[in-house]
């Protein structure tokens, strides 16, 4: 039999990390939301600028037409931003992302990195990453129901790096640079600066917390609802302080 030929493909194709934003459409008015896009990108050029978007039809109380979509994206585009993608919501949803020649994501939600936390950070795996990390030796199983404990970052996030708590509270002992993310299913605790960005609830937890010691943050959030750098009084920054959701808004206080 001769032997197969070698095969070199001409694109290696790999399912990572990823970070998009859903923006859920309240108001089929494309110039309004583009003046709220442009103003979130001037506000955070960093975060915002050029950032990929799925664009979620589920708030309006029906489908928009291919017309009506076209120009919404179109407008979304000018002001700084990038549709990539439809959210499902219906099969009408699912004919207009085909019309309009857009994926459609049945199910969309970032994959970030699951750190083991306790020891030093080992370098990635070139392959997949598996769902949860094996444990180290052999351990009598938790009782049904139990909760997990808290994730454990023992060194610094750095820039571009993502921690991800799934299900439960995350503990960080070092700092968090400008561009690195934090996210938990719980509550964030940072003993070191906070310079990146942090979501606690990222499920939709609203007694999710965050708190940390040098408060200098990008972007922090609970629950979905978020704060920038430009919209945090100056007398907090570089403070130790909580954030916490109360009556649908994000408070920040100095901790005593």
């Amino acid at each position: 039999m001769a032997a197969s030929p070698d095969y070199e493909p001409a694109g290696e194709l790999k399912f990572g990390q990823v970070g998009i934003a859903n923006l859920r459409v309240r108001t089929l008015d494309p110039e309004r939301l583009a003046e709220e896009m442009r103003d979130r990108v001037r506000r955070a050029p960093n975060l915002f600028a050029r950032a990929a978007v799925v664009v979620d039809f589920g708030g309006l109380a029906a489908t928009p037409d291919a017309a009506g979509a076209r120009a919404l994206l179109d407008a979304l585009r000018g002001a700084g931003v990038l549709p990539v993608a439809l959210a499902w919501g219906s099969s009408d949803n699912g004919r207009l992302a085909e019309e309009i020649g857009l994926p459609l994501l049945a199910k969309f939600r970032a994959q970030y990195e699951r750190d083991g936390g306790a020891g030093a950070p080992a370098p990635a795996p070139s392959g997949p990453t598996p769902a949860a990390p094996a444990p180290a030796r052999p351990a009598a199983p938790a009782p049904a129901g139990a909760p997990q404990p808290g994730l454990v970052q023992a060194g610094a996030v750095r820039s571009g790096q993502q921690i991800y708590a799934d299900n439960r509270d995350l503990t960080v002992l070092g700092a968090v640079g400008a561009g690195a993310e934090v996210l938990a299913d719980g509550s964030i605790h940072i003993y070191g600066p906070l310079r990146g960005r942090a979501l606690a609830g990222a499920q939709g937890n609203p007694k999710a917390r965050i708190f940390c010691r040098v408060f200098q943050a990008e972007l922090v959030a609970v629950a979905g609802h978020y704060k920038v750098l430009d919209d945090i009084p100056k007398d907090l920054q570089g403070k130790a302080v909580q954030v916490w959701l109360e009556d649908e808004e994000l408070r920040i206080a100095a901790l005593e």
